[in-house]
């Protein structure tokens, strides 16, 4: 799965234009806080931001395999925050509500077993049938 995402990466022309431009004009508006901070490697960033716009739009073919590896370590760290992301979220949100009801005694999905019940069928109550009932269901 992660290495069929990581082939089918699109590296057109048009694609490596877009990435040219938008990484070269990220790295460029770093490259201007930087200087704004009086950073001493600014103009490092200011440099490397020029060639990738101008690679970009005049020979964006260069820089496919900088857009291959660039992509790849995308689509790697998107694997990887995904699951860490959900383990964070039910490790620190739906454990403890768990723990919390089965605590205060909260049976939400009415599972707890009950010896004396003869049936565990919830009847509902009687309606009187009408046309829109079944006409507009949700």
């Amino acid at each position: 799965m992660l290495i069929e995402e990581i082939k089918n990466i699109k590296s057109d022309k048009k694609e490596l234009r877009k990435f040219g431009i938008t990484v070269g004009s990220v790295i460029l508006i770093i490259s201007l806080l930087l200087f704004y901070w009086e950073k001493s490697f600014w103009l490092w960033m200011f440099i490397a931001a020029d060639l990738l716009i101008f690679a970009g739009l005049l020979l964006p073919g260069i820089l496919l395999p900088l857009q291959k590896a660039w992509m790849t370590l995308a689509v790697l760290l998107g694997f990887v925050m995904t699951r860490v992301i959900l383990s964070i979220l039910y490790y620190i949100i739906i454990t403890p509500i768990g723990f919390i009801t089965k605590i205060i005694g909260k049976d939400f999905l009415s599972v707890k077993i009950d010896k004396k019940a003869k049936t565990y069928w919830n009847y509902r109550t009687k309606k009187d049938y009408q046309k829109i009932d079944t006409e507009r269901q949700f």
